[in-house]
């Protein structure tokens, strides 16, 4: 093999986060069905859920990064979305049946408006074709089988909505766009500004463009998730050192205190490089040579780390 030639990539090897631009059609759960078959690996997840008909940012966690998920997941996200106004679906989007339509329109002053009801933190409900858990069941099986009722139907919750802006408005129809919190539903958005308009209104068209730290230019089209070989896909993972980047760190002295970590012995001020930060609940554990190797949190003594996820050293380089 020449100095130049890429190592092989075993299955084995693959943990990081792989971007891919999730195409209109499949839902992410067949994303990560095709991703595991293209990868030959078992350990692989998504961090937010996007609708067979949106498109855009789907990070794919592989590996030992399956252990961050629930960190990476309760990002912002970013997105572009067109909604048409005159009619609304039961699905709350242009896939669903008709409910009702109308042939009033708004204008641009009285969109604008009732926009401002949305921007800040304020209670939305869920669509009922959507993934939320009722009582051990998926709202959309309810749904389907018209099981959902007053009693059943999901619950508001708060959300956050902390840029809203119109970018296009042709008067049948309108592109927006927005940075909101996790659990957020663009159709719920969609739904209720044409209810506030009186007109009714559907999403027609969605595009995640970030989801916290992950945006589209870093994005892996979906075609080379199935075709590209696994050495490349492999060198367009982020790995493990760029991950929660907003998380301070602080780095261990030695791999031998990994390995106390993985035994539940706490870390003391002695067995970092760093001082412990005193304003955060949570901090990243960097391995001697700059890796992720965990997350910590305050230990039973003062001033001691106790592991809390413990990846291990990255071996994606």
């Amino acid at each position: 093999m020449s100095p130049q030639a890429r190592k092989p990539v075993s299955p084995q090897d693959l943990s990081g986060v792989l971007i891919v631009d999730k195409t209109e059609g499949p839902t992410s759960h067949d994303i990560v069905t095709l991703a595991r078959r293209a990868l030959g690996v078992s350990r692989i997840g998504h961090t937010g859920t996007l609708d067979p008909m949106a498109t855009g940012v789907l990070p794919l966690v592989i590996g030992r990064a399956t252990r961050l998920a629930q960190f990476l997941t309760a990002s912002d996200k970013t997105y572009e979305a067109t909604i048409a106004f005159g009619r609304t679906t039961d699905s709350y989007d242009a896939s669903g049946k008709t409910v009702t339509t109308s042939e009033r329109r708004p204008t641009r002053n009285e969109l604008d408006a009732a926009m401002t009801r949305f921007r800040g933190t304020f209670d939305q409900t869920p669509p009922v074709f959507s993934a939320k858990n009722i009582d051990g069941e998926r709202s959309y099986d309810l749904a389907r089988r018209g099981k959902i009722g007053a009693e059943t139907r999901p619950k508001a919750v708060a959300v956050t909505v902390k840029r809203l802006e119109v970018l296009a408005f042709d008067g049948d129809t309108a592109r927006i766009a927005m940075q909101v919190t996790a659990g957020f539903y663009v159709r719920s958005l969609a739904h209720d500004i044409g209810d506030v308009l009186g007109c009714g209104a559907a999403l027609t068209a969605l595009r995640r463009t970030q989801s916290g730290e992950f945006a589209l230019d870093r994005a892996v089209p979906l075609a080379d998730v199935l075709q590209a070989p696994r050495e490349s896909l492999a060198g367009r993972m982020i790995p493990f050192r760029d991950l929660l980047l907003d998380i301070p760190a602080v780095t261990l002295r030695s791999a031998g205190q990994l390995e106390r970590l993985k035994n539940g012995v706490e870390m003391g001020p002695g067995d970092l490089v760093a001082p412990l930060p005193t304003s955060s609940p949570v901090v990243r554990l960097l391995g001697p040579e700059g890796d992720l190797v965990g997350l910590a949190r305050p230990g039973k003594t003062p001033g001691f780390l106790h592991g809390w996820v413990v990846l291990g050293a990255d071996r994606v380089t």
